[in-house]
């Protein structure tokens, strides 16, 4: 078991930077990048709306993660004692104080809130909804981590969903041409690439009395459940570029050679007792047909 050890007064810079995982950044700006894309049908946006869509970028990066991860390290605390991967924590090691968690969440919270005001209303409204989610996520009694079902829902949607629609909103506040059929993808993509990632803390979170949704169900159920989403979430990229709706139906030869391979890989590479890592590499499979499909949106490819 981890054991904590005396805690700093005040986190370093570099203390703070870690709570809030850079690594995660990407996972939210690229959603957020298709969300411009969506509204704008231009790989590089117009000049002007620059400054705007920077500060968006901000929130939607440092200053969103590090308000939900460090509020959910503060939370989970007891339960990461007892998770091995979770040793090199800020919050265990000693660098951060759980106090000092609780200040950068409400600080980061606050600063997101400050800077969305500048990208528009729409986007601030967003923002402002993420944040009551990442906090009744967190913080009892709400909990919604460890209510199986909530925990995936949540999670799913922020990044699936949350994600295009805050780029989209950043561009125009008016979303009634969003293409809502893209939040549902990007739904059950999240929904197939979140499962895995409560396989690697069963154990623990067992140990700690979590119900997450791998707690509740097993780990061949939450395989299973990923596994249907991803599978539906590829095929409805197919279905999408069948019928030249959003995705353009010169995408349709990709789709139909990707989804075999995307299933395959899914299959292959997640296990009931898997880490991140795996999980990592077919997201970045799923970045090819992203990839093309942003450049054949845009016309670069015709």
């Amino acid at each position: 078991m981890t054991t904590l050890v005396a805690v700093r007064a005040h986190p370093s810079a570099r203390d703070v930077l870690a709570v809030g995982r850079p690594a995660f950044w990407i996972v939210s700006v690229v959603p957020y990048y298709v969300g411009i894309l969506l509204a704008t049908h231009r790989l590089v946006p117009p000049v002007e709306l620059w400054p705007r869509l920077l500060l968006g970028a901000v929130v939607m990066g440092p200053l969103l993660w590090l308000a939900v991860l460090a509020i959910n390290d503060a939370y989970d605390l007891p339960g990461d004692l007892l998770n091995p991967r979770k040793s090199k924590s800020p919050l265990l090691d000693g660098r951060v104080s759980l106090a000092a968690a609780k200040r950068l969440a409400m600080v980061a919270g606050a600063a997101a809130l400050v800077v969305a005001m500048f990208v528009g209303l729409v986007f601030w409204l967003g923002v402002m909804l993420a944040l009551a989610l990442g906090w009744a996520y967190s913080v009892p009694p709400v909990r919604l981590k460890t209510r199986a079902g909530f925990d995936v829902a949540v999670n799913a949607l922020a990044l699936g969903a949350f994600g295009p629609l805050a780029g989209y909103a950043a561009v125009t506040p008016d979303l009634s041409g969003f293409p809502w059929v893209m939040a549902l993808q990007g739904t059950l993509a999240a929904i197939g690439l979140y499962l895995p990632t409560t396989l690697a803390d069963l154990a623990a979170d067992r140990a700690a009395g979590y119900q997450t949704i791998a707690v509740r169900l097993g780990a061949s159920t939450t395989y299973r459940l990923g596994f249907a989403a991803w599978i539906a979430a590829a095929g409805l990229s197919v279905v999408l570029a069948a019928l030249d709706h959003v995705l353009p139906r010169s995408m349709l030869p990709l789709e139909i050679v990707m989804v075999p391979v995307l299933v395959a890989a899914y299959r292959r590479l997640i296990g009931s007792g898997q880490g991140f890592k795996p999980v990592v590499i077919l997201a970045s499979l799923f970045l090819i047909p992203c990839g093309t499909f942003a450049l054949t949106y845009t016309g670069v490819l015709t």
